[in-house]
């Protein structure tokens, strides 16, 4: 990549940045019951893994001698320190960057918000939150929420469901998707997460559109990702298939989500985000199960 492209894609995040960070500050202050409690004090001191200090950390938690035997500076994490950790996923596939009408928002920039806004709501409470295909473990303080922006704008677009660099040992996990993704890859990377101890949410973001199929006559349909496309003379004889494909499709998700114990939700870019919003802390304020809390 030439350096006039870099300095170019800095530009461009620069002047997202500060929009998507103001909307998920206002959608966060909407949400009523404040903090959740779910941070509690407990033992636990066996070693998970180190990570790199950020804003925000405090001195006291430096591991001073690890950080010593190379640049920078760590800190060591703990196993209850990590379950204290929720980490946060929104797609980043090219099929999330869809809308039906030019007055609704993509599927994309619906998840970043529902992310984000999430994320600022947790901050608030005390919480400490990460990217959950981020570089750097769970964070709080002040730099925490335009930190995950920053690193949710800049990550690449990828058809794949997240695969952490770190491990999210005893974390809980939020993951916001259409989930159009085959149901086989879907249950392997669920399996993967639950695998390491930590429990979950899934939230499928839809367009209205991709809900009713509302179109008639003859239509080319084109994908996002590479798809051949589909010309048909009459859509709307297509309807009743789809819809039924659509919803086995979506049963299946869910069936998947809870044989890992996980919560499943759906919702559409028509709706408000503060009521997914509002089901997502509702949920993260239960206690979890299998991790000693």
């Amino acid at each position: 990549m030439t350096a006039e492209r870099q300095l170019a894609q800095a530009q461009e995040l620069a002047a997202r940045l500060p929009p998507l960070l103001a909307a998920a500050e206002r959608v966060a202050a909407s949400l009523a019951g404040g903090a959740h409690g779910r941070r509690r004090a407990g033992s636990g001191e066996t070693f998970w893994q180190y990570r790199r200090a950020q804003p925000g950390d405090s001195a006291s938690s430096i591991d001073w001698r690890r950080s010593a035997r190379g640049q920078g500076l760590y800190v060591r994490e703990t196993e209850w320190s990590a379950a204290q950790g929720i980490w946060l996923w929104a797609d980043a596939s090219a099929s999330m960057d869809w809308h039906s009408q030019a007055g609704l928002p993509s599927k994309r920039d619906r998840a970043r918000l529902l992310v984000l806004a999430l994320a600022a709501a947790l901050l608030r409470g005390g919480e400490r939150v990460a990217l959950l295909d981020g570089e750097s473990g769970p964070s709080s303080g002040a730099g925490a929420l335009p930190r995950l922006a920053g690193q949710m704008l800049n990550a690449p677009a990828t058809t794949t469901l997240p695969s952490p660099r770190l491990r999210p040992r005893h974390g809980e996990m939020v993951l916001v998707s259409d989930f159009l993704h085959p149901l086989d890859a879907i249950a392997a990377a669920l399996a993967a997460l639950a695998a390491q101890g930590g429990s979950g949410h899934l939230l499928q973001v839809l367009d209205p559109a991709e809900e009713s199929l509302p179109y008639a006559g003859r239509i080319r349909f084109a994908g996002l990702e590479g798809e051949d496309e589909l010309l048909v003379r009459r859509a709307e004889d297509l309807r009743p298939q789809y819809q039924e494909r659509l919803r086995r499709h979506r049963d299946g998700v869910a069936a998947i989500a809870a044989a890992q114990g996980w919560s499943f939700a759906v919702h559409h870019t028509t709706q408000p985000p503060q009521h997914a919003l509002l089901a997502l802390h509702a949920r993260l304020a239960l206690p979890r199960r299998g991790n000693g809390t």
